[in-house]
């Protein structure tokens, strides 16, 4: 994981200070993967694209009341990239989905307390992750709504999450690949 963070950086030098982040809760070895180190612990979000490349699927997070890319925690599974991944199948229904091997983005961010869990960071990594022949999702638990957005209107959204905004836009300035 420290040489992916570090690829990362490498080719995103604007963000080498948060990889630098990401690194350093490495340190803290298992527990960094897991939800119960309320100092901050990894999570890995989807940023997934149609067979087009021109929409992503968001959701209308059920906690946060917000539209964001699909993602949750690690858990214990120190493969970001597969819970990625599963995470996408879980939250959309769809199947036959593909994880890019290497970090698209990475973000971290505050979760405000909710239900008896104080609030806590995200060390947030993200994969883009493909979909296959159907893009028919289903709405989980975990969502108030699911919705194929244009990348183009997500990043002229100046009212869209910021996170999101800098996805569209990196995701814009590789031509949509």
């Amino acid at each position: 994981m420290a040489d992916a963070l570090r690829r990362y950086a490498d080719r995103h030098p604007a963000q080498a200070p948060v990889a630098a982040g990401f690194v350093a809760l490495l340190d803290d070895g298992d527990a960094a993967f897991l939800r119960g180190r309320l100092d901050g612990h990894f999570t890995a979000s989807a940023w997934l694209v149609d067979r087009a490349g021109a929409r992503v699927l968001l959701t209308h997070h059920r906690k946060l009341g917000i539209w964001v890319q699909l993602g949750g925690h690690a858990d214990g599974d120190r493969d970001l990239r597969r819970v990625a991944l599963r995470e996408a199948e879980e939250e959309s229904g769809l199947a036959g989905l593909r994880a890019d091997p290497e970090i698209y983005d990475l973000d971290r961010h505050w979760i405000p307390g909710h239900k008896g869990v104080p609030g806590h960071w995200h060390y947030d990594v993200r994969y883009v992750v493909r979909a296959g022949a159907s893009e028919a999702f289903v709405v989980s638990e975990e969502s108030l709504a699911l919705a194929w957005r244009d990348i183009g209107a997500i990043a002229a959204d100046g009212a869209a999450d910021a996170s999101l905004r800098r996805m569209a836009r990196r995701w814009l300035e590789r031509g949509g690949r």
